[in-house]
């Protein structure tokens, strides 16, 4: 069974200070990952994309400054990532979505998957992150970690999605919501908070937006607390932590956070 991996740019970097990575942290969910097969890796980019973004004005104004030195900033927090996975035993390799994926309005149009389903049947984990990528509407975007899950998720028909972040779900009033389901989706937007430190992507929204897509044709996914050591792996395994956004009927009450 093909499982995606999330890891938000909240766990893996410091969003409030330039291209900070958090090594303690990624070197933590390295080793959780050390055995996993059948893995795809996306993370964020966190303060090594979105403040670069920022500054240059993306997407609104394109600029080939202001690519390059995302893209490669971006590249760095991914350098890390697959060295610490390496460390850790894991057979990782990048891929970088400017080079393999093209955006029309700030979608991904097209992105090739045969390099990642090919690292796959070799063994491999292919780790992506957000990028910024080529429209060819506007000239150029940003592609959050969250629309590439959603895509792959799709394309790749995964069995088990699952998106770390720094809280421990979908909270309301101080509890974790168990589950979402499309319909409720509208009810809750009042509830979300923005994202903390700079983040062009849609923070939380944006991230159960992309799952409630998901949600709709079948594929279920969680958010969960990857701050929190050991929930890496026992997400992966299939353990009932944070918040389900499923399509299928099941309880959605609150539970204790």
């Amino acid at each position: 069974m093909l499982k995606i991996l999330k890891l938000g740019g909240s766990i893996i970097t410091d969003k409030s200070r330039l291209a900070t990575a958090r090594l303690d942290q990624i070197s933590r969910i390295a080793h959780e990952l050390s055995g996993i097969e059948d893995l795809i890796v996306v993370h964020g980019a966190g303060s090594f994309g979105h403040i670069h973004a920022r500054n240059f004005g993306l997407p609104e104004r394109f600029s080939g400054e202001g690519l390059l030195k995302t893209h490669l900033s971006v590249s760095e927090l991914n350098r890390i990532v697959v060295e610490a996975l390496h460390d850790a035993g894991v057979d990782a390799l990048p891929v970088h979505p400017l080079s393999n994926a093209v955006l029309r309005d700030g979608r991904i149009h097209l992105m090739s998957t045969e390099v990642i389903t090919e690292m796959l049947r070799r063994g491999m984990t292919p780790v992506l992150h957000g990028d910024v990528a080529m429209d060819v509407s506007r000239g150029a975007g940003i592609v959050s970690g969250d629309q590439i899950v959603s895509y792959l998720a799709r394309a790749l028909r995964a069995g088990m999605v699952a998106m770390g972040t720094d809280v421990d779900g979908i909270m309301i009033d101080g509890r974790v919501l168990s589950c979402i389901t499309p319909e409720r989706m509208h009810s809750l937007e009042p509830h979300l908070l923005p994202a903390k430190g700079v983040d062009v992507t849609g923070g939380m929204r944006g991230k159960l937006a992309e799952l409630v897509r998901l949600a709709e044709i079948g594929i279920d996914s969680r958010i969960f607390n990857a701050g929190v050591s050991g929930n890496v792996r026992r997400a992966l395994s299939g353990e009932r932590l944070g918040t389900l956004i499923t399509g299928r009927e099941h309880g959605d009450g609150p539970q204790e956070a």
